[in-house]
């Protein structure tokens, strides 16, 4: 014990605060591991430990890699676009059109509903209502909408963002939602005795004080789906891609430094992505 305790490595974990160790054991560690390993050269039969910018270079060198990434923020931003929709006017509803505390929490629990269940179950639930002869198809058809099954429903980019929205609306709610509710309703009041109209009040008050929970919520969605591989993987039908299942496919097969050569360019997009959007809002009065 006294020799662990002479160690200068060990001394210093015990410096630093708890919270700090468990971090930089479970965070920090990884990431750095990660990023050694991007450097080393796989064979087929073995990992040889190196220093070589192989990985990079064939990464970049790749015109799949551009291909995959841009699918990854197309899904990014189509996502974030429907979840803001949705989320903003559930929240609006709940902080300004539910009048009682009890049943802005009771819809708001009605809302989390869908999260008692696994995300794989909820995405996997679509397939039997998307289906050439699901629920969908023949409900349109019944109806005499349409002549045919539509193909498109199901293993495709639409099935794979719905799934997408469904999975993550939750995490815009969540946010706004709570912005909302520290909103001063006497604002709100002072606004339409100046004349301001529905429209004018949600766009010059309500809106820029929900700009903290917009961009919590945004990088909840956005971290969320670009790191998302299996709700790609079934439902597209394995006809589409992301950054994940890209590094899915490396570390299929056992192309470890390769996986984590794209894990720290994906890591390094997510947090230029999400400087980029702490710019335009201090979100540290809501944390």
């Amino acid at each position: 014990m006294k020799k662990l305790r002479g160690n200068p490595v060990i001394s210093s974990l015990l410096m630093v605060s708890p919270l700090a160790t468990v971090l930089l054991i479970f965070l920090v560690l990884p990431i750095a591991l990660i990023v050694i390993v991007s450097f080393w050269r796989a064979t087929e039969f073995s990992i040889i430990p190196a220093f070589e910018f192989d990985n990079y270079a064939f990464l970049f060198g790749s015109p799949v890699t551009y291909t995959v990434f841009f699918n990854t923020f197309k899904y990014a931003l189509i996502t974030w676009a429907c979840t803001l929709v949705i989320g903003f006017t559930v929240a609006y509803y709940l902080a300004f059109h539910i009048r009682t505390l009890t049943w802005q929490i009771a819809l708001f629990l009605l809302c989390t509903i869908p999260f008692w269940t696994s995300n794989i179950i909820r995405m996997i639930s679509w397939i039997p209502f998307l289906g050439r002869h699901g629920i969908a198809n023949s409900t349109l058809m019944s109806w005499g909408v349409i002549d045919e099954p539509i193909e498109w429903l199901l293993f495709s980019d639409f099935a794979v963002i719905l799934s997408f929205v469904h999975l993550y609306t939750l995490f815009m709610v969540v946010p706004i939602f709570n912005t909302m509710m520290r909103i001063d309703k006497s604002l709100i009041e002072a606004a339409r005795d100046a004349g301001a109209n529905g429209a004018q009040i949600l766009w010059n008050v309500i809106i820029p004080l929900t700009k903290p929970g917009i961009m919590i919520g945004t990088i909840f969605v956005v971290t969320l789906v670009m790191g998302d591989f299996i709700t790609v993987r079934f439902m597209s039908g394995s006809q589409s891609a992301n950054v994940g299942r890209l590094i899915s496919n490396d570390i299929a097969l056992l192309q470890y430094p390769s996986a984590s050569a794209t894990a720290i360019v994906l890591l390094l997009t997510v947090l230029i992505t999400i400087a980029i959007l702490l710019r335009f809002v201090d979100i540290r009065k809501e944390l």
